[in-house]
């Protein structure tokens, strides 16, 4: 059986900028042993560390420690950090701390961790190993826990994959985050409120290596893996801003599932008069999207000779520009409906009646688009099918009353999208 002892650490005095800590702690009275794990609450770190700031600028120093915003509800931010954390405020803490100041977290705990552990082995001979901890609130559920910021001494992950349990299974995803399991059960004893920011654990010797170990940066999912990256509004906000045009897909196929979600989307947009009026007409085999788009070239051809007349290396020249269709492996061709629109005897109030389905249409396939954004498939809108309806609706075997509006390709894209450069709204904005 395997049993381990957590015990909190009494009488470590107010800790000042410069304070040699190892020695703070071991005058405690401390018995450390050989094979011990302390676990530090990282104020006390930061506090010898001089990570001391005047509670005026609190603001302003999370403000300075934010790499990007995860979420934001009212004044309350949950952002990612200069050390890679993602936590409320940027880890700016007005507790445990005397009335007027703020602390920093440490600027690099795993540094920290490991000075703290060889200054400790130095005074004692002893292997030990340092875990800073600080409190972490939790996607999905109430209430905090502490949680490893910095560590040394020991692995901070311990990778089950591969193994089997039990009952003989194969651990396929299994990674234990070692470090924050040992940070929350030292938190127990700890405390929020009695005063002890150091506990000791003893009973996992096995735990503590001879070397520093990579530190709990290990801990920090990377952000490609993380399917969590945002908070609602967040990421819806980034899903629009972050869609981009994409022309040049790979031969990766896409996922008919994820078109079908994009479709659910975009007919939640917006409609007159109660209406339905968007169709999706997916075009999933190469052999109906080479159809398609073989008629719409010759169309095409015969528009730029006939009603333009254009040379053949002209019309070439142009039609180059369909090859982006060409090249996706899955096409979509969105229609307008007009079922349900109201008539009018006059142009006028004719016009308009068909102008609020089209602008239907566009909030729908923005929603189609974003949405495909967000499944990371890459999309491009391309308009050429409103040049040849009839011979669209004719390739496709559409109804008549059937507006093909554009085409979109998808598939994946074959780089990120280049950073889009900001716009100013204040230029599309006029104010009454």
């Amino acid at each position: 059986m395997t049993a381990y002892e957590v015990i909190g650490i009494a009488g470590l005095p107010e800790v000042t900028a410069g304070a040699d800590l190892a020695s703070l702690l071991l005058a405690t009275g401390v018995g450390l042993a050989d094979g011990d794990i302390l676990l530090v609450t990282s104020k006390v770190i930061s506090k010898a560390e001089g990570r001391v700031l005047h509670a005026t600028e609190r603001e302003s120093a999370i403000d300075a420690e934010t790499v990007r915003v995860v979420a934001r509800r009212g004044t309350t931010r949950i952002v990612e950090n200069r050390q890679g954390l993602v936590m409320a405020a940027a880890g700016v803490d007005a507790s445990n701390t005397p009335p007027g100041t703020v602390l920093l977290l440490p600027e690099d705990p795993d540094t920290s961790a490991r000075a703290l552990r060889h200054r400790l082995q130095q005074l004692t001979g002893l292997n030990l190993a340092v875990v800073i901890t600080d409190t972490f609130g939790r996607p999905w559920r109430n209430g905090l826990t502490d949680v490893a910021i910095g560590a040394a001494g020991l692995p901070t992950l311990q990778d089950h994959r591969g193994h089997t349990d039990s009952h003989g299974n194969t651990l396929e995803v299994t990674v234990t985050a070692t470090a924050d399991e040992l940070a929350a059960a030292a938190d127990v004893a700890k405390g929020k409120t009695s005063g002890m920011p150091v506990a000791v654990i003893r009973g996992l010797a096995h735990l503590v290596t001879e070397t520093d170990g990579e530190g709990a940066r290990a801990l920090i999912r990377p952000a490609e893996q993380d399917m969590f990256r945002l908070g609602t509004s967040e990421a819806i906000r980034e899903a629009v801003t972050t869609r981009r045009t994409v022309r040049e897909f790979t031969t990766e196929p896409v996922d008919p599932a994820a078109v079908h979600r994009a479709v659910a989307a975009a007919v939640t947009a917006p409609a007159p008069h109660h209406t339905t009026p968007w169709r999706f007409v997916l075009l999933e085999t190469e052999e109906a999207r080479m159809r398609l788009l073989n008629s719409m070239l010759t169309a095409w051809q015969r528009d730029l000779a006939d009603l333009d007349g254009w040379d053949e290396a002209r019309i070439s020249r142009r039609t180059r520009r369909g090859d982006v269709l060409r090249a996706a492996p899955y096409l979509v061709v969105p229609c307008l409906v007009m079922d349900g629109s109201h008539a009018y005897h006059d142009g006028r109030r004719a016009a308009a009646e068909r102008e609020m389905f089209v602008v239907a249409m566009g909030a729908a396939v923005e929603n189609f688009l974003v949405t495909l954004a967000g499944e990371q498939l890459g999309s491009a809108w391309v308009s050429s099918t409103m040049f040849c309806r009839d011979t669209v609706r004719t390739a496709l075997d559409l109804p008549p009353e059937w507006d093909p509006m554009g085409a979109v390709a998808v598939g994946h894209p074959t780089r990120p999208a280049p950073a889009r450069p900001p716009r100013d709204p204040g230029r599309f904005i006029t104010t009454r």
